[in-house]
Order: structure tokens, then C-alpha cells, then sequence
């Protein structure tokens, strides 16, 4: 019995060691196996795979409501070049910060390769601070600096003005400002004690005058004021001098310097004229300048050796205007929009109204127009509708800021009575006076009014009258003012 134990142990361990050497064949197998799989993978993957490479950075960075510009990958296989196979998946969406991913593939048979790209979307623009004046700021000596303003704007922020921190300095401001992601910007603005600014020196009644010959010449004045020095006034110098009883121009220099020796000067020419009889017609154009009409009236008075006045508006081609002012003719003021309810509604939308067109002359010409006309004349009505009283106040006001207005003792009939050219031409001529100055009324803006100014020319030379633009010099015709 002892026997048959010890042979049943025998040849169960015998049993149990084979069984180990199978499982351990099998697992040299599998790992011989293995082996040769990752190994076949990786001589598959070295010489028969595609390659692929990123252009550019594996990480890019860019600035919420920015743009993402793609700048590709680059495939090839065994030297040639598969770009074009390559598959881009994901997207970046710079409207919203986060971090995208942009996977780009390509296969070749059993073998694919993929690289991947890192797109960070966030706020990487610095805030824009811009300083009012510039960088430099003069300020007069002794004066203390007074901020001139700025302004800070971000891209995501928005508005961060009130995010400024100002640091003050001996002669210099730093200003920073830093949005919410911490992106920050600084500039700094130097203060300089020292006045470099000329004088401003204006002059009251325009730079160019005329006097008839053996009148008294008066001098109309002059305005000098000084950022530094406030009003100068007293300090301006006149060079030159008016002989009254010679016909010619004269020239008229105004100086003025500032304590700090900035010196203006300006010039006033004076034309002393032969004093012109009764007969005379002043031929005057409202509403203008207007391409077709003005430019083809230009041209008869040209050829008619006739000048003329015309009352302009802030319509109408710059060109026309120059060409008013080069040819000869006297450029006056209308209005700059027409529009009774602007311009009757307050005595200063008046004068704003007036200054607009008056810059647009100056602008164009460099000529001090003061020569004006009323909109609807003096006589009007229509501005009680806006406010009662105020010609009464205006005509008064004009004189007094050194404006001439004129009104008219001839009218065409071309402002809504007619159309008919004949008419026109009519309703002058048989309303003219060889005993007095007969300032017409026309508008250039009509093509019935063109069409009529030749014949009104033509008409007046051949029975003794003269022809002559308005100037300050030029007596006033004023209607009876009715509000």
C-alpha cells in the first residue's frame, strides 16, 4: 500500500512539472510572438508608414476675437509629397476663449500617422490709451498742468477709462491702464513750461475793404488775445497807411507779440475807388452755388465783363465758389442749411448758422466774408413763426458784429412767381432807376434765371447803366423789418 502512494505522488509531480513547462513554452511563445509583432509595427511604422510634420508651432496662442490662421501640416510617403491626403479634424472658435485641438491625419494602406496642434484662444491684446493733446502739452509758465484728457479702450473690456491710474511726476504723467486678463499699457506725457503758441489776431471787418476816394478812412479794429497772456488788444501795431484821397490799394499790417515773443501778423488791404453814381445795377445771385446754373452765369459775366455778387450757401461745389472769388466777383453770405425753423429759432442758432457758411468761404478763399443777406430779406414774416421779434434784433446784431446785410430794390420774380425766363428779364428791366443804386434780386440756382442774365447785360449797357459787385463800402438797401 505504502508502494502505490509514493508511485501516485511520483507521477502527480510529474504531471504538474509538465504542465509548467507547457504554460511556460506557451508564454516564451506569446512574448516571442509579441515581440515580433511590435517589432514588424515598428520597421511597418519606420519604412512603410506616411510622415507627417506640423508647420508652425505645436502650441499657438491667439487673441479672443482675433483670427486663427491655419498654417497646415506637411505629409509625404517615401518621398513624395501627400499633403493634399491629409484629414483636419476639430475647429477654433476665437470668439470664445479655450483651449481647441486641430488633429491632422493621413493613411497609407494598413499604416496612419496623426499630429495634433494646441490652439489657446485668449485676451492677448493690451488695452489701446489714447491722450488727449498728444504726448507733449505745453503749458504757460506758472501755470499749473491741467489734464487734457485721455481715453482707454480694450478689445474684450470695452470702455476701461475709469481703469487709468495716473502717476504725477516733476515735469511728466505716467498712465497706465491693465484689463481684466491682465494685459497692460502705459504711456507717459512730457509737460513742458513754455508758451509756443502764437497770439490770435483777428481782425473786424474783414482783411479786404474799400472806401471811396476823399472819404474819411476809419479804421474798423482788430482782436489780439494770447493763451497765456489773455488779451493783447492794446499791444497790436499798425504799419502802413491810407492816403483817402489817391485811388489805389493799400496795405495794412496789424503785429502783435506775446511775452514769450510769439508774434502774429495779419493783413488788410484797402481799396479806395472812384466813387460809382446812380444807374449802377448790382446784379445779386442767392441760394448758389449749383453745377449747370452757376458755372454757365460765371461764363456770361465773363464774356460780359461784368461783376457781380453772390450770396452762397454750404451747397453746391467747393469749385464754384473759388472760381466766384478768382474771377473777380464779390462772395457774401446766405445761409449755410436755408432752413427757416434753424436758423429764426434763436439769435444764436442764427449766428451758428452764418459762422458755418462764413468758414466754408474762408476755407475756400481765405476771404473775411461780411457782406450778408438775410434768409426770405429783412422784410420776412415767416420768422415770427420761430420767435417773435427776433429780426428786430438781428439786423441790429449783424451791424454790430461788423456784418453789412443788404436786401434789394429789384427783384426777378425767379423766387416762385415765374419760371418763364421773358418774364424775368421783364420784371428787371422795367423796375430799374438811373436815380438810384438798383440792387437785383435773382437766384443762381434756376435754369430760368440763367437763361435771362445775358439780355438784363445786355439791356442795361445799351441804355447807360453801370455794372458793380457789392462791397462794404457799398451803401445799404434795407427793406422795413416786419418782426
Amino acid at each position: 500500500m505504502a508502494g502505490e502512494k509514493e508511485e501516485l505522488s511520483y507521477v502527480n509531480r510529474q504531471v504538474k512539472t509538465k504542465r509548467k513547462l507547457k504554460k511556460k513554452r506557451t508564454i516564451i511563445i506569446l512574448s516571442i510572438c509579441f515581440f515580433c509583432a511590435l517589432l514588424i509595427g515598428f520597421i511597418g511604422s519606420t519604412f512603410f508608414a506616411p510622415e507627417i510634420s506640423l508647420n508652425g508651432n505645436q502650441k499657438v496662442f491667439v487673441s479672443i476675437n482675433g483670427e486663427y490662421v491655419e498654417t497646415g501640416v506637411k505629409a509625404t510617403y517615401h518621398g513624395k509629397n501627400i499633403t493634399k491626403q491629409v484629414k483636419v479634424t476639430g475647429n477654433v472658435n476665437t470668439d470664445k476663449e479655450g483651449t481647441y485641438k486641430i488633429v491632422y491625419s493621413v493613411k497609407k494602406g494598413v499604416f496612419e500617422k496623426t499630429v495634433t496642434r494646441t490652439v489657446v484662444v485668449k485676451d492677448l491684446e493690451e488695452p489701446e490709451l489714447e491722450l488727449t493733446g498728444g504726448d507733449e502739452v505745453y503749458v504757460c509758465e506758472g501755470d499749473k498742468y491741467k489734464e487734457v484728457g485721455y481715453k482707454a479702450n480694450d478689445n474684450v473690456d470695452g470702455d476701461i477709462t475709469d481703469k487709468v491710474k495716473i502717476n504725477e511726476e516733476e515735469n511728466q504723467i505716467t498712465y497706465t491702464v491693465e484689463d481684466k486678463e491682465g494685459n497692460k499699457t502705459e504711456k507717459v506725457r512730457k509737460i513742458i513750461y513754455k508758451d509756443t503758441t502764437k497770439p490770435q489776431l483777428k481782425l473786424i471787418g474783414g482783411s479786404v475793404i474799400s472806401m471811396y476816394v476823399n472819404s474819411n478812412y476809419k479804421e474798423l479794429g482788430y482782436k489780439a488775445t494770447d493763451n497765456c497772456d489773455d488779451d493783447l488788444t492794446d499791444s497790436v501795431r499798425v504799419l502802413g497807411s491810407v492816403n483817402p484821397k489817391k485811388v489805389g490799394s493799400y496795405i495794412l499790417t496789424y503785429v502783435v507779440s506775446d511775452k514769450a515773443g510769439n508774434k502774429t501778423s495779419i493783413k488788410r488791404t484797402v481799396n479806395v475807388t472812384e466813387r460809382i453814381v446812380g444807374g449802377t445795377i448790382y446784379l445779386t445771385f442767392d441760394d448758389g452755388p449749383k453745377q449747370g446754373t452757376t458755372n454757365v452765369i460765371l461764363d456770361i459775366l465773363k464774356e460780359e465783363g461784368v461783376k457781380a455778387t453772390f450770396f452762397v450757401t454750404n451747397g453746391g461745389p467747393d469749385s464754384l465758389i473759388k472760381r466766384e472769388y478768382d474771377e473777380g466777383h464779390t462772395v457774401a453770405l446766405h445761409t449755410a442749411s436755408h432752413n427757416y425753423a434753424t436758423v429764426y429759432s434763436s439769435v444764436n442758432n442764427y449766428f451758428k448758422d452764418l459762422q458755418s457758411v462764413h468758414d466754408r468761404v474762408e476755407r475756400l478763399t481765405g476771404y473775411d466774408a461780411r457782406i450778408i443777406r438775410f434768409p426770405g430779406g429783412s422784410s420776412n414774416t415767416v420768422s415770427r413763426k420761430y420767435q417773435v421779434g427776433i429780426m428786430s434784433t438781428l439786423t441790429k446784431e449783424v451791424i454790430n458784429r461788423g456784418y453789412h446785410y443788404f436786401d434789394w430794390n429789384v427783384t426777378s420774380g425767379d423766387a416762385g412767381e415765374t419760371t418763364d425766363s421773358n418774364v424775368i428779364y421783364r420784371n428787371v428791366i422795367n423796375n430799374l432807376s438811373r436815380h438810384r443804386s438798383n440792387v437785383v434780386l435773382m437766384h443762381d440756382i434756376k435754369t430760368y434765371t440763367r437763361d435771362a442774365v445775358r439780355r438784363i447785360i445786355r439791356y442795361g449797357k445799351e441804355n447807360g447803366y453801370t455794372f458793380a459787385r457789392i462791397t462794404m463800402d457799398t451803401p445799404m438797401v434795407h427793406h422795413g423789418v416786419n418782426n
